[in-house]
C-alpha cells in the first residue's frame, strides 16, 4: 500500500482554496499511484475555527466540500477533516471528525475522542468527544485512524500540586484491540519550541508500544496567533523514525507501506536545526501568513536603533519582501546620535524605505499645551510615555493614510513586567516578538547576522534603551534580562510559586517585586495586539488570567 501525506497550509474558512489544496494533491497522488492521501485535522475548514463551529452555514460549507472532494476519490482514498452534524445525538451534536473517502463517496466517519481544553485549545466547547471505536478496513489493511490528541493520551501537565494527566482513556489502547497494521494520526498540532522534541517522543512511543507504523500528518499554516509548524512524521513498527517532512514548508511525501516495516530511513531533518532557527522561521511565516491571509500588502513600524525594533524589521522584510515595507525614525532630544545612524544603516542593508520625523516640536507642544494642568510638577513617567504616544500617533497615521499595518516591535520580558506604554508602543496590528523573551531576542539577532552583518553589530552590542529620558537604561528599572528572563519562565511557563523560583537561586525581594510586577500590569496584557506565539504559554488566548484579582495570596 502507498499512502501519501499532504502537509499543507490552509486558510480558516476559505473553503474554495482549501478544496482546491485537497484536491489538487489528490490528483498528483493519482499520478504516483498512491491507494491513501492523509490531510490534517478539520482541514476542509481550517484549524481552529472556534465560534464559526457555532454557525450552521459554516459546518453546512464544509460538508458539501467533504462531498466535492469525495468526487475526486475515485481510485484513490483520502482522508480529510471537518466538523460533522448529527442532530439526533444526545449531547452536543456536534464532532471532530475525519472523514474517509474512496470511490466517489464518504465511506466511513472517525469522530476525535480527546478533545483539549488547556492551554490555546478549547474543544470541549464545541464537540462531543467519540465514545465507539472501530477501524477502516482498506485493500486489506486495518486502519487504526487518531485525530491529533487521541494518540497522545499520556500527556501530563507539571503544577505545584504535582504531576497529572489530561486523559482517563487511551483511544489507542481500544484500537489496538483490533490488530491494525497502521496508526494513522491526522492533526492540528500548534509549534511550540519548548515542545519540539516531546512530539517525535510521542509518535516513537506509541510505534514501539504497539509495534505498528504510525504516519503523522501536521499542518504548515499561521493562524492569527497560533502558527503551524507542519514536521509531519513516518515512524516504523520498532519506533524508528522514517522519514519526516520540514518544519514550515508545504509538501506532499508518499511512502510505501512494506519499505517502511522492512527498510530503516533515518531522516530527521528537523533536528539539525537550532531552536532560534526555527523560532526565526515561525516568526517569518506568523507574519507572512497574517498578511496574506487579511489580504494586507504592507507593513510599517518605528525603527529605534534598539535590538527589537531591527530583529523586528528584519522579521517583517523577510516575510513581506522589503518593497513593502516603510519605517519610521522619530528621534527626540534623548535619542543618541548612534541610534539613527544604526538604524539608516539597517534600512538601508535591507534595502527599506524610511523616514525621519523629529518629535521634539511636537512634544514641545504637547507640553506646552498641558502645561495650564501640570504647573510646574517634575517631569516623570508621563513625559516618557508622551512621547511613547506621539510615535504611535505619527505610526498610525501613516498606516491610515498608505494602508500599512503597523508591527508591534515589544518583547516577552517587557510585556510581562509591563515595561510598555498603553496607546504608545504597545500599539499594533500583530505582536511580532510578544512572545519572545529579550534574551531570544539577541539570539535572533545573532542568528540573522551569522553569514553577514545585517544588524549593525552597534545595536546589538549597546546597553538597551528606551531613550526616553537622558541616560536612561532599561538597567534602571529592570534586574539584568540575563535573570529577569530566567524568572519570568519559571512564573509563566512553569507556573511556579515564589518559593520554589527562591529554591533555584534567585534573591527573594528580587523574585517578590518581579512577580507583583507581572501581576500589577494584567490591565495592558489585556489591551495588547494579538501576539505571534512560539511558546507554550503565550501572553494572548493560552494564558487566561483574572483582570481583577488580588494576587497577595499566590
Amino acid at each position: 500500500m502507498i499512502i501519501g501525506i499532504a502537509q499543507l497550509n490552509y486558510h480558516i474558512g476559505n473553503f474554495e482554496k482549501n478544496i482546491s489544496k485537497i484536491t489538487q494533491a489528490i490528483e498528483e497522488a493519482k499520478q504516483h499511484g498512491v491507494d491513501l492521501l492523509l490531510f490534517s485535522e478539520l482541514s476542509v475548514s481550517g484549524y481552529p475555527p472556534m465560534d464559526l463551529l457555532e454557525r450552521e452555514g459554516f459546518v453546512n460549507k464544509c460538508y458539501h466540500g467533504i462531498k466535492q472532494i469525495a468526487a475526486h476519490c475515485d481510485t484513490i482514498a483520502a482522508i480529510v477533516g471537518g466538523p460533522l452534524k448529527n442532530p439526533e445525538y444526545e449531547g452536543k451534536n456536534l464532532f471532530n471528525s475525519a472523514f474517509f473517502l474512496f470511490e466517489g463517496e464518504i465511506k466511513e466517519i472517525i469522530n476525535k475522542s480527546l478533545l483539549p481544553t488547556y492551554d490555546i485549545f478549547d474543544e470541549d466547547r464545541y464537540f462531543e468527544p467519540n465514545k465507539d471505536f472501530g477501524i477502516i478496513n482498506f485493500k486489506g489493511k486495518k486502519l487504526a485512524l487518531t485525530i491529533c490528541e487521541d494518540l497522545w493520551d499520556q500527556q501530563e501537565f507539571e503544577t505545584d500540586f504535582g504531576k497529572s494527566h489530561i486523559y482517563s482513556i487511551s483511544p489507542m489502547e481500544e484500537l489496538a484491540k483490533f490488530k491494525p497494521d497502521v496508526i494513522l494520526n491526522v492533526a492540528a498540532s500548534p509549534y511550540s519550541y519548548l515542545k519540539e522534541g516531546s512530539k517525535r517522543d510521542i509518535f516513537i512511543s506509541k510505534a514501539k508500544t504497539y509495534k505498528i507504523p504510525v504516519f503523522y500528518v501536521n499542518q504548515i499554516a499561521a493562524q492569527t496567533e497560533l502558527i503551524f509548524e507542519g514536521g509531519s512524521m513516518v515512524i516504523n513498527q520498532k519506533g524508528e523514525i522514517y522519514d519526516e517532512l520540514p518544519f514550515f514548508e508545504e509538501e506532499v511525501r508518499f511512502f510505501d507501506l512494506d519499505k517502511v516495516v522492512s527498510q530503516k530511513v533515518l531522516r530527521t531533518e528537523n533536528e539539525d536545526r537550532s531552536i532560534i532557527e526555527n523560532i526565526h522561521n515561525a516568526l517569518v511565516l506568523g507574519i507572512r501568513d497574517y498578511f496574506s491571509k487579511m489580504n494586507f500588502k504592507k507593513a510599517t513600524l518605528g525603527l529605534s536603533g534598539g535590538i527589537d525594533s531591527a530583529v523586528s524589521m528584519v522579521l517583517a522584510s523577510r516575510a513581506l519582501g522589503p518593497g513593502n515595507l516603510k519605517v519610521l525614525l522619530m528621534p527626540s532630544q534623548y535619542s543618541s546620535e548612534g541610534s539613527v545612524t544604526d538604524s539608516v544603516k539597517l534600512a538601508e542593508n535591507l534595502g527599506v524605505e524610511y523616514e525621519i520625523i523629529k518629535i521634539d516640536p511636537i512634544f514641545s507642544s504637547f507640553k506646552e499645551a498641558l502645561h495650564p494642568s501640570f504647573g510646574d510638577l517634575p517631569e516623570d513617567v508621563t513625559e516618557e510615555n508622551l512621547q511613547a504616544r506621539i510615535r504611535a500617533v505619527l505610526l498610525m497615521s501613516i498606516s491610515n493614510k498608505f494602508g500599512y499595518i503597523l508591527l508591534n516591535t515589544s518583547n516577552k520580558s517587557e510585556a510581562a513586567v509591563g515595561y510598555t506604554t498603553l496607546y504608545g508602543d504597545m500599539s499594533g496590528g500583530l505582536s511580532v516578538l510578544g512572545d519572545v523573551y529579550k534574551t531570544d531576542v539577541y539570539n535572533l539577532a545573532r542568528y540573522i547576522n551569522q553569514d553577514k552583518n545585517i544588524i549593525p553589530c552597534e545595536i546589538i552590542s549597546k546597553p538597551p534603551s528606551a531613550e526616553l529620558r537622558p541616560d536612561q537604561k532599561d538597567a534602571d528599572s529592570l534586574p539584568d534580562y540575563s535573570v529577569l528572563d530566567q524568572i519570568l519562565y519559571r512564573y509563566i511557563e512553569l507556573q511556579r510559586l515564589s518559593d520554589r523560583i527562591i529554591e533555584d537561586g534567585f534573591e527573594p525581594e528580587l523574585v517578590h517585586k518581579i512577580i507583583r510586577m507581572i501581576n500589577a500590569n494584567e490591565y495592558k496584557r489585556y489591551q495588547a495586539p494579538p501576539i505571534l506565539r512560539i511558546s507554550s504559554k503565550a501572553f494572548g488566548s493560552g494564558r487566561r488570567i483574572p483582570l481583577v484579582a488580588d494576587y497577595n495570596a499566590i
